[in-house]
């Protein structure tokens, strides 16, 4: 059997979960740790998008509030529009300064059941063209998701979607949490 690109991806990311001292994991996460949890592949939530930039003058750098009640800065720097199982939608996506990828954080009908429910990512690197690809199959969980020593812009209401990304990682079940969860 043939591994895709993304199954490449999804077991060179356990691997690191699972066996680097760097991973977001605990140690005692690590040692009991058999591997992320996604949704099936899904090539209806693979999209080539143009990025409907903001005018200057509507760039606000905002405040983003953050899973350990801090705020981090980002950029609105954009909208992208696509449709998902036939229902248009609209994500705003983010640049942190002096970086050249965009940052895609979002909510959707999977939040806090199947998905995590703080949101998830998305990295979009620069294509040059004006175009990003934004494959859901990548969507991850924040760092702060397994552990509460990390601290995760939570995606703001302009990028919470009604409908399901049915793509990307799921719910950690191993997760440690924030106090007050």
């Amino acid at each position: 059997m043939v591994m895709s690109e993304i199954g490449d991806f999804r077991k060179a990311k356990d691997q690191y979960f699972g066996g680097d001292q760097n991973s977001p994991l605990t140690v005692d996460q690590r040692k009991r740790f058999k591997g992320l949890q996604y949704f099936p592949e899904n090539e209806g939530l693979r999209f080539v998008l143009e990025v409907e930039e903001f005018a200057n003058y509507s760039k606000d750098e905002i405040q983003v509030g953050t899973s350990t009640g801090d705020t981090a800065s980002h950029t609105r720097w954009g909208q992208l529009k696509f449709d998902v199982s036939g229902v248009p939608v609209a994500l705003t996506v983010y640049r942190s300064a002096g970086e050249d990828d965009y940052f895609l954080p979002f909510m959707d009908a999977t939040t806090g059941a199947e998905s995590y429910g703080d949101g998830r990512y998305l990295d979009l690197p620069a294509t040059g063209d004006g175009r990003l690809v934004v494959d859901f199959n990548y969507a991850y969980n924040p760092y702060c998701a397994y552990n509460p020593h990390w601290s995760c812009p939570i995606p703001p209401s302009e990028n919470r979607l009604t409908v399901s990304i049915n793509a990307g990682e799921k719910t950690f079940p191993d997760a440690e949490r924030h106090e007050g969860y």
